[in-house]
């Protein structure tokens, strides 16, 4: 990562919005502005905690090991995201989680001690804290859940209907999330193999297109069904 030296608009930095007005000078002399390349990791999982990160522009993955040669992609972090938080803790210093950027991004940067001070002042900011880490509880129960009782092929039916609802479609009628077979693996806890097989029976059913890592849904009533009754 490089330092930016161009000026962003902070008006998608969850920070900044929930924080008082004046403690925006604060939070201007303490943050520092990171361009990412797509590909480039943010931190990494067992590195210490240095502080936290919100999300400018671009799409970011937060991940883990699942094994010691595979991860499970936990969630997507978009402009206006925070990642890193899951580092907050009294007795694990180290980040539990990775962060790499899926396309050329713009982060910016809080150590921990000005972010712990920030909690301590602006307490409409650690209430909005507070919300977020409950609702990304309940996101990260809901996926172990259909982790546990979901077949890969309604995993996957509703992992493609939540890329539609979070990031919307192209021109073309595509996704806009654009990802690599891996990755989608990774996301719905399936093998490669498995997804590749689930993946291509969606395309023989007609529910989706496939061109290189654009995915086109065709049926969207079908991946519904499948979401729905859990494949």
């Amino acid at each position: 990562m490089k330092i930016s030296k161009k000026k962003y608009e902070n008006a998608n930095c969850f920070l900044t919005n929930n924080c008082l007005s004046e403690w925006k000078p604060a939070i201007d002399a303490n943050k520092k502005v990171y361009e990412v390349k797509k590909g480039e990791i943010i931190f990494k999982e067992g590195q210490p905690v240095e502080g936290i990160y919100f999300v400018y522009q671009g799409i970011l993955k937060v991940h883990k090991k699942w094994t010691s040669d595979k991860e499970l992609i936990l969630r997507f972090a978009t402009a206006g995201s925070i990642v890193g938080h899951r580092g907050l803790s009294s007795f694990n210093k180290n980040y539990p989680i990775s962060a790499t950027a899926l396309e050329n991004s713009v982060v910016c940067f809080i150590d921990m001690d000005f972010f712990q001070s920030t909690l301590k002042v602006n307490l409409d900011f650690t209430y909005k804290l507070l919300m977020f880490f409950a609702d990304e509880l309940q996101d990260s129960e809901a996926k172990m859940r259909n982790i546990a009782h979901m077949s890969v092929k309604g995993r996957l039916a509703q992992a493609l209907l939540n890329f539609k609802t979070q990031f919307g479609l192209s021109t073309d009628g595509s996704l806009k999330l654009e990802l690599s077979k891996q990755d989608v693996s990774s996301y719905v806890g399936a093998t490669y193999e498995t997804l590749f097989r689930i993946l291509n029976e969606l395309i023989e059913e007609k529910a989706v297109t496939v061109t290189k890592r654009n995915i086109l849904i065709n049926n969207e009533e079908l991946l519904m069904k499948l979401a729905i009754g859990g494949g």
